[in-house]
C-alpha cells in the first residue's frame, strides 16, 4: 500500500501530516515536521512520496525537493538537554508541537503518526498508526523530517568525526558503538540512554532495548 491523500480530502480543509524521526538514535535531536499541502499534492509529486523508511537517500532528496515547491512546511525539534529532561516519548511529543505551531496558519486538523499526540495544540488532532505508510501529507512529513534530521548530524560528524554520524545518523551501528567505548560519549549523546552509559563504562554489547 502506497500512501494516499483520502484523509485529507475527505476533511476538506487545511490538514497537516506531522512526523517525527530520532527517537532510536544515541545522539541529537529528535526532529518533527508539519506539511500542508494546501492545493493538493501535485500528480508529478505524489508518486515520489512514501514513508521515508522506504526510500533510498537519492530518493528522499528528490522527494524533498518536490514536497518544498508545492507544501507549506514547519519544522519542530527537541534538544538532547530536553530528551534527558523530559525523556524520549515527551520531547518527540514536544517537537511534534512546536512543528504544528510553526506553520504560517493553524490548521483546521493535523494528523499525526503513532497512537500519541503533542497537547495543547491550536487544532484537533488526529493519531494515525502507521501514518507514513497510509496519509502523504504524514509521509511528506517524515521525509523532510529525515533529510533535516540527517542534514544536521551530517554537519556535527564534521566535529566529531570518530562516531561516524555522517552514515549513521547517530544509530548504534558497530562503528558508534566502537567509537563510544574508545572515546566516550560528546555533549551531543544522550546520557540518560542506557546503551550509551554502558558503552561508555567499556560495555563490549552496550544493549538496551528501551532505546
Amino acid at each position: 500500500m502506497r500512501p494516499h491523500f483520502k484523509r485529507e480530502r475527505a476533511h476538506g480543509g487545511r490538514v497537516a501530516g506531522v512526523d517525527e524521526v530520532g527517537r532510536g538514535p544515541l545522539a541529537g535531536p529528535v526532529v518533527a515536521v508539519a506539511v500542508v499541502f494546501p492545493g493538493g499534492v501535485p500528480r508529478r509529486v505524489a508518486p515520489l512520496i512514501d514513508d521515508s523508511k522506504k526510500l533510498t537517500a537519492a530518493e528522499r532528496h528528490r522527494a524533498a525537493i518536490a514536497i518544498r515547491g508545492c507544501a507549506e512546511i514547519a519544522v519542530g525539534a527537541a534538544s538532547v538537554a530536553e530528551i534527558e529532561s523530559l525523556n524520549i516519548l515527551h520531547a518527540s511529543m514536544l517537537a511534534m508541537g512546536r512543528a504544528i505551531l510553526r506553520l504560517r496558519l493553524a490548521p483546521e486538523l493535523a494528523l499525526v503518526d503513532g497512537n500519541r499526540a503533542p497537547t495543547g495544540m491550536p487544532c484537533p488532532v488526529e493519531c494515525c498508526i502507521g501514518g507514513d505508510a497510509t496519509s502523504l501529507s504524514i509521509a511528506a512529513a517524515s521525509i523532510i523530517a529525515k533529510v533535516t534530521r540527517d542534514r544536521a548530524m551530517l554537519r556535527l560528524s564534521a566535529r566529531y568525526p570518530h562516531y561516524g554520524w555522517h552514515e549513521n545518523a547517530g544509530y548504534a551501528t558497530p562503528l558508534h558503538r566502537a567509537a563510544l567505548r574508545q572515546h566516550g560519549p560528546s555533549r551531543h549523546h544522550r546520557a540518560a540512554f542506557g546503551t550509551v552509559r554502558l558503552l561508555a563504562a567499556g560495555d563490549q554489547y552496550g544493549a538496551d532495548a528501551a532505546d
